[in-house]
């Protein structure tokens, strides 16, 4: 299966392992030589519990003997859509109680941006520094990296970027910003957290020039944090949230939350002002559902920074020169880049997957199953530790 692989499914890039898989379960993957492998990544936080969670394996099952796609999105009442639009608007704050239901998290993004400029009338954008929102052709308008947009341009006009966590640049939003998006913890450029004064200097900014905030909770929204939605500890409210990944528990989904008023734009002038044919599928919607449900109510909110400390002082050593992040989105930072991507491979093959940043590249992903166990824990860092100490030997 493996040359079928290379030869007939396209890469993204000409490195990939090619682990032929047999099955996933719980914190784990197997191979089909039988070997299993510790997850740390969690589909890249696509898996907040894990591989298979039964309440989430009930709910696809039960939804797929009703009925699956009937018809496109936002015209018929289906229940499993309809609940997780109710559930998300009791787990978000006022006057967040809408929400538009689409397949990717970079999906969300597109549409957060085309809401912006019809609800302000205004076209320019400003995102971050070392910024990521996905990779279609706004999502990576918003990213300042030209070596991986220059292929690709033109890309989408009136997107500007200013630093994260600095006060000075909130200056440069003004009376002509349709919006800013932020990421609430900085995913790509290596777990940055925001400072909770700039945080609120940002939204206050905002409401002072109608600017609208979309905050993307893409990777740590679902309780990854400790919270919910990260951005809640920071006590701000946006205007948009963008959410995606581990929504639904391992299926492809992406959602946009705003006030009705807001989101009411949408639908008129034009009509279909935004349009998804599987957005919102019942089968998706139901596994978000029970996701949601499941991450709220089964204790790991209050168990995730337990975990956290677990790590921080698991990945103690000279090697480690940061664990950066929050709750079970962290990294381990390393002396350099050297050997990263050795150090991945070599863990990988003594069972334990960790992954790579897009930016930072010093960085060890350590983005586990909320499901992750103490005694898992420590071996995971045991293995990394072991591993940077042959690389590093001196």
């Amino acid at each position: 299966m493996k040359d079928d692989f290379y030869k007939y499914q396209a890469q993204t890039t000409p490195y990939a392992p090619g682990i032929e898989i047999s099955s996933a379960k719980g914190n784990y993957i197997y191979d089909k030589s039988g070997k299993k492998y510790l997850d740390m990544v969690a589909g890249v936080s696509a898996l907040p519990l894990g591989h298979c969670h039964p309440a989430v394996v009930k709910a696809i099952k039960q939804q797929v003997d009703q009925y699956m796609h009937v018809m496109v999105y936002g015209e018929y009442a289906q229940e499993p859509a309809v609940l997780l639009c109710k559930k998300l608007a009791s787990l978000l704050p006022a006057p967040l109680e809408t929400t538009y239901l689409v397949n990717s998290g970079t999906e969300a993004i597109e549409a957060a941006i085309k809401l912006a400029r019809k609800v302000t009338g205004k076209s320019q954008i400003i995102a971050m520094r070392n910024a990521y929102h996905g990779n279609t052709l706004g999502s990576l308008s918003l990213m300042d990296f030209e070596e991986r947009k220059a292929p690709f341009r033109p890309l989408l006009p009136g997107i500007s970027h200013i630093n994260f966590n600095c006060l000075q640049d909130l200056k440069k939003i003004n009376k002509n910003t349709a919006a800013v998006i932020i990421e609430s913890i900085q995913g790509g450029a290596g777990f940055k957290i925001p400072h909770k004064i700039w945080a609120q200097e940002l939204s206050k900014r905002c409401k002072a020039t109608n600017t609208l905030l979309i905050i993307d909770e893409i990777q740590p929204g679902i309780g990854r944090t400790g919270s919910m939605f990260y951005f809640t500890q920071l006590d701000i409210v946006p205007d948009i949230v963008v959410t995606g990944k581990g929504l639904a528990g391992g299926l492809p989904i992406g959602a946009l939350t705003a006030s009705r008023e807001h989101m009411s734009q949408l639908s008129n002038s034009p009509i279909l002002g935004h349009i998804t044919t599987f957005g919102g599928h019942p089968v998706i919607a139901a596994a978000a559902l029970a996701t949601l449900q499941e991450v709220e109510n089964g204790g790991y909110l209050s168990e995730m920074l337990d975990k956290e400390l677990r790590f921080r002082e698991s990945l103690t050593h000279k090697n480690i020169k940061e664990v950066r992040g929050k709750g079970l989105m962290l990294i381990a930072l390393l002396p350099d880049d050297k050997f990263t991507t050795q150090i991945v491979e070599e863990c990988r093959n003594r069972g334990v997957i960790f992954f790579l940043l897009l930016f930072e590249k010093r960085a060890i992903r350590i983005t586990p199953p909320y499901t992750i166990t103490n005694s898992e824990i420590e071996f995971a860092c045991k293995t990394l530790i072991e591993v940077t100490e042959n690389f590093y030997y001196n």
